[in-house]
């Protein structure tokens, strides 16, 4: 091992929505994303974040594996954008593998790209890594943009590398009332969904607005002001189209 530093946001140490069972998960610093419904957006900006080794993060975290192993959970890493981190990740999960634990990513792709370097790395991480969850914001390429500012090119290019490698995921997908919950986008994005035999589940994940105080906080004018949770009829709709059983 390296000693290999991560820049690490936060830690929760008893998640139950980020992955099966009981979960000790790590928020990682820095995303190239700026989703208007970011409920992290202090977890944005590159180069901050408290600095930890691999091995200071993986010893705070065995002290919780007899919860894990009571519930079939693990250890998560989230963000921010945790594959900024690559070599971080790699050297907590080898840790995390030679200890029995069940390690999970959960990522929306943005920074993927078949660079060989990055694939090298990707593939080692893959190796240690037992489930993705991809959160795919915007199937349509012009909402996609506008809502995150960047493109989806590179997340579908990272789903269909998922599939290369028959790596299992969960996609997951937050239903925004106006932004993400047409039923032709929905629909679209369930075809793609549909391409992927390694799907094991989806999640269609209410909007909330429990993290707009950190945009103010922060002095950030909040995008979506004004738009309330979606109706439970829409949320409804939302799973009938996407959400499966395996």
């Amino acid at each position: 091992m390296t000693n290999t530093i991560g820049r690490v946001h936060s830690i929760e140490t008893m998640g139950t929505v980020d992955g099966p069972g009981i979960r000790f998960i790590v928020f990682m610093q820095g995303c190239l994303l700026r989703c208007q419904f970011c409920h992290n957006p202090d977890t944005w900006k590159i180069g901050k974040g408290t600095e930890r080794t691999a091995q200071d993060v993986f010893d705070e975290a065995i002290k919780y594996k007899e919860f894990w192993d009571a519930s079939g959970g693990g250890i998560t890493v989230s963000g921010g954008e945790p594959l900024l981190q690559v070599d971080f990740l790699i050297e907590l999960f080898t840790l995390c593998k030679q200890a029995g634990v069940n390690t999970t990513i959960d990522s929306c792709g943005g920074c993927f790209s078949r660079d060989p370097e990055f694939i090298e790395k990707l593939d080692r991480l893959m190796e240690v890594t037992d489930l993705i969850l991809l959160d795919i914001k915007q199937i349509n390429p012009e909402k996609h943009l506008k809502l995150t500012t960047r493109p989806n090119a590179p997340i579908l290019d990272f789903a269909n590398y998922l599939k290369e490698k028959n790596q299992p995921i969960w996609i997951r997908h937050v239903l925004v009332p106006t932004k993400t919950d047409d039923v032709d986008d929905l629909t679209n994005l369930r075809h793609f969904i549909d391409t992927l035999p390694n799907v094991q589940r989806v999640e269609v994940l209410p909007y909330h607005t429990m993290g707009v105080y950190k945009w103010k906080e922060m002095g950030i004018r909040y995008p979506l002001e004004g738009i309330e949770p979606p109706e439970e009829a829409s949320v409804k709709l939302a799973k009938d189209i996407l959400e499966f059983a395996k």
